[in-house]
């Protein structure tokens, strides 16, 4: 049964959405409908489509009482908004519906799984979120709140859990139909740990232990956790908060962190080997991913970040959009990501060029945009003449331009903004130490450039560099740079519906 507070919502978004003008959107990134977007949520393929659910206030593009905005598509590119999946108007969720995922029940029913929160008064008078684990169940466009929620409470938890930190599940549907989920959560230092709970119906719920703790070796809580098998290994990811970082990697402080290892499924025991940033980039949060129908791992981020998230203006009508779908394959013990194979179908407009020997700053007929696939292959003109810095600026009119540079003698790629338009003090640069290969001066870097969005994909995946910007849509220039002397091929498409 429908509630009042989520027919109100339903009927003021589809009013609301009338008032945003399609061209201040980007292109071919989910944004939010109305209002205000952060984490991917139930991320599934149900009935045919692809649906992700997000983390959504309508009444104000800044945070607050979290509802589940919902869409779908067939291809991942393009997107359909559906109403308002969950809105907090239960005691147990009352201050919002936090992240959670979603599955297939075994009578074919889409079950939500996510976290409620209501408020607790502590004895200094301050008041605290209290989080549970709640289930809703739908058909895809309808959902209703199971009777028994909430299904995990603090009583739930290991004896130092905390309940005020208990949130993000990720359910999955094992090979004999029962059901587990990890579920974020930190004990009374604050220190992170990624929880495993199992159900057999997807109803009723256990606690399986600890899957992975982090003993104060990346940030403090985790949150955002999801587990999967790939390739024979087993992948965790979470979105630690406040990290420092190590060398090159976690720079963002509230960043992404990718655990490569084994699992055994008999002692539900996780031994990790490897650690990662998933982004390298500014804005990438909190990543979901599905296994697709044909087997493919794909992966989703929020593509923001929180410390620069809240400096727009209250009268703007939306803010926050998602990455670009991507798959996930592991080379060599680190995740690579490439922008999923659909996005093929709308490239447009093929400007190419091969062998291009420069010196200095140029630019090449047919290669501008800012919907656009970009791809740029450089090495140096002769073997034993490495330049020393290759940079592609792109956004780019008189006043304004973002770049991505390579430094080969460092192996260092950099992504800068600060002339995008920007006038506040944010994040503007950041930077990855890119394989030892690269110091011969070689390097491959893909682009997807939206309307208000730059993806760098480096050697086929290897790293990725993501940035928000916000440049003036007029600037649309793109021009190469070198210091030295680089030989380049270009392959460039517009991006078009």
């Amino acid at each position: 049964m429908t509630s009042q507070a989520l027919r109100d919502v339903r009927r003021y978004e589809e009013e609301a959405e009338k008032k945003i003008l399609d061209e201040s959107r980007p292109g071919f990134h989910l944004s939010t409908r109305v209002g205000w977007m952060n984490d991917p949520n139930g991320f599934c393929y149900y009935q045919g489509k692809y649906h992700l659910f997000y983390q959504y206030h309508p009444f104000d593009s800044h945070w607050g009482p979290m509802h589940w905005g919902h869409a779908v598509s067939r291809d991942l590119i393009h997107w359909e908004y559906l109403p308002v999946a969950l809105a907090p108007d239960m005691p147990y969720d009352y201050a919002g519906c936090f992240s959670g995922s979603a599955t297939v029940l075994a009578d074919g029913r889409q079950l939500l799984m996510y976290t409620g929160v209501s408020k607790e008064k502590q004895p200094d008078g301050s008041v605290r979120d209290v989080q549970v684990q709640c289930i809703a169940v739908g058909d895809g466009m309808d959902y209703e709140k199971y009777a028994g929620n909430p299904v995990l409470t603090e009583k739930d938890l290991p004896q130092d859990g905390s309940k005020y930190d208990f949130r993000d599940p990720k359910i999955w549907r094992k090979k004999d139909g029962t059901f587990a989920c990890v579920i974020a959560n930190c004990n009374q230092e604050h220190d992170g740990r990624i929880l495993l709970f199992e159900s057999a119906d997807g109803f009723h719920w256990q606690s399986a232990g600890i899957l992975e703790s982090n003993n104060k070796r990346f940030g403090r809580m985790w949150e955002c956790p999801d587990f999967f098998e790939l390739e024979g290994k087993h992948v965790l990811i979470t979105s630690p908060q406040d990290m420092l970082p190590q060398g090159f990697e976690y720079h963002n402080g509230n960043g992404t962190l990718g655990l490569i290892g084994d699992y055994d499924e008999e002692t539900r025991q996780f031994s990790g080997e490897g650690n990662q940033a998933i982004d390298y980039g500014i804005d990438f949060y909190a990543p979901q991913t599905i296994a697709a129908p044909d087997g493919r791992r794909i992966m989703i981020g929020w593509m923001q970040n929180w410390d620069t998230c809240n400096l727009h203006s209250p009268e703007q009508p939306w803010f926050g959009q998602m990455s670009i779908p991507r798959e996930l394959t592991i080379k060599n013990g680190r995740l690579y990501q490439q922008p999923v194979r659909e996005i093929v179908a709308y490239r447009k407009n093929e400007v190419k060029y091969s062998d291009v020997i420069f010196s200095g700053e140029m630019e090449l007929p047919g290669v501008l945009g800012r919907r656009i696939d970009l791809e740029v292959q450089i090495q140096p003109a002769e073997v034993d003449n490495i330049f020393r810095k290759f940079a592609i600026r792109f956004a780019k009119n008189e006043s304004y331009h973002t770049s991505v540079s390579f430094r080969p003698y460092e192996s260092i790629v950099k992504i800068d903004r600060k002339f995008s338009g920007s006038r506040r003090a944010i994040i503007h640069q950041r930077r990855c130490l890119v394989d030892e290969a690269n110091k011969g001066g070689c390097i491959r870097l893909r682009i997807l450039l939206d309307r208000c969005s730059a993806e760098v994909f480096v050697n086929d995946g290897e790293y990725v560099l993501t940035a928000t910007i916000y440049t003036e849509q007029e600037a649309d220039g793109i021009s190469f740079y070198v210091d030295g002397t680089a030989k380049i091929d270009v392959l460039k498409y517009d991006l078009v519906d």
